[in-house]
């Protein structure tokens, strides 16, 4: 009987052995998609045109600079007014001249100019009186698209 009970244990084992083997493993899972690739950022927005710096002076050269920055003059000179700029975009520059006397302010000129920079720039104004300055107080105020940016003192002497 016992090699009756072996032989049922030894069939049993092999049935269960072929049915392990004829048993498919499911197919794995598909891999999760991959994450989208995350979106560039966006370019920054362009700063547009910036004053960066204004110098008076009585002479200006070729590229519109102050060739010696002064704030003191004389009766007769021109008086000229190098705006730097830095940025890109279409802006309006404007200079407006006065002069105080006895608490009294008076505008003697005003200027202005459509700028068109791809980068640093310089825009000059100037003012010239060929009878004479005031002795006294003056100052240029620049506008930056209708909005001072800069306030610069001088006098005639």
């Amino acid at each position: 009987m016992t090699s009756m009970l072996r032989l049922a244990a030894l069939a049993a084992a092999s049935v269960i052995a072929l049915a392990a083997c004829g048993k498919k493993e499911p197919p794995p899972p598909p891999a999760p998609a991959p994450a989208p690739a995350p979106a560039p950022a966006p370019a920054p927005a362009p700063a547009g045109v910036v004053l960066s710096a204004v110098t008076l002076g009585k002479a200006v050269g070729a590229e519109k600079k102050v060739t010696a920055a002064t704030e003191v003059f004389a009766k007769g000179d021109t008086i000229h007014a190098s705006i730097d700029t830095t940025g890109a975009g279409t802006a309006t520059l404007a200079a407006k001249w006065t002069f105080t006397k006895d608490g009294k302010t008076v505008t003697v000129k005003e200027d202005s100019a459509t700028i068109t920079p791809t980068g640093p720039a310089t825009t000059e104004f100037h003012i010239t009186k060929p009878d004479g300055w005031p002795v006294g107080d003056h100052q240029v105020e620049v506008l930056l698209d209708g909005k001072v940016v800069s306030t610069k003192s001088f006098k005639v002497q």
